[in-house]
């Protein structure tokens, strides 16, 4: 079974740059004084949510677990749905050029083990932010999720 990188890596070879619909999954991880965990990207210099493409065959939760651990190092426990997400607010052009409408699952948990550190290759930086002072250049699909989940807060 190939990664999600080569079988992403193939399409763009068929296809270009042009807008691919990519399937994923994020999480939102929360420390215990509720802040947010973000990693700082090496590709284009946003702060994001954990996550990334689903690998074929891969469950949305088995995608936020392995992101999780390959770019972090922190292992996921529990999961809770947060939101399924689409359309034209989670559209991104990566610095190469490619164009893709991201799909997929975000979820939430305070349950991870490890202490956060980034990869070096897809992330160099990571760090617990209060909702409420988050750094500049959060990716906008990011704060969306962020928005949404402080409307759900204060409701």
């Amino acid at each position: 079974m190939s990664g999600a990188g080569e079988y992403l890596s193939d399409l763009r070879q068929a296809i270009g740059s042009r807008p691919i619909i990519v399937a994923g999954a994020c999480v939102i991880v929360r420390d215990e004084e509720g802040r947010v965990l973000l990693q700082h990207r090496c590709d284009d210099g946003s702060w994001d949510l954990i996550g990334g493409s689903m690998e074929p065959g891969e469950t949305f939760e088995q995608t936020v677990r392995r992101e999780a651990y390959e770019e972090i190092g922190v292992e996921i426990g529990s999961l809770e749905v947060f939101e399924v997400y689409s359309g034209r607010d989670f559209f991104h052009k990566y610095p190469n050029g490619d164009q893709v409408y991201h799909v997929g699952v975000a979820f939430q948990t305070h349950d991870f083990r490890g202490t956060p550190q980034p990869d070096k290759y897809e992330v160099d930086e990571v760090g617990f932010f209060s909702i409420d002072s988050l750094p500049p250049a959060v990716k906008r699909s990011a704060l969306l999720h962020l928005e949404h989940l402080r409307q759900r807060e204060r409701s």
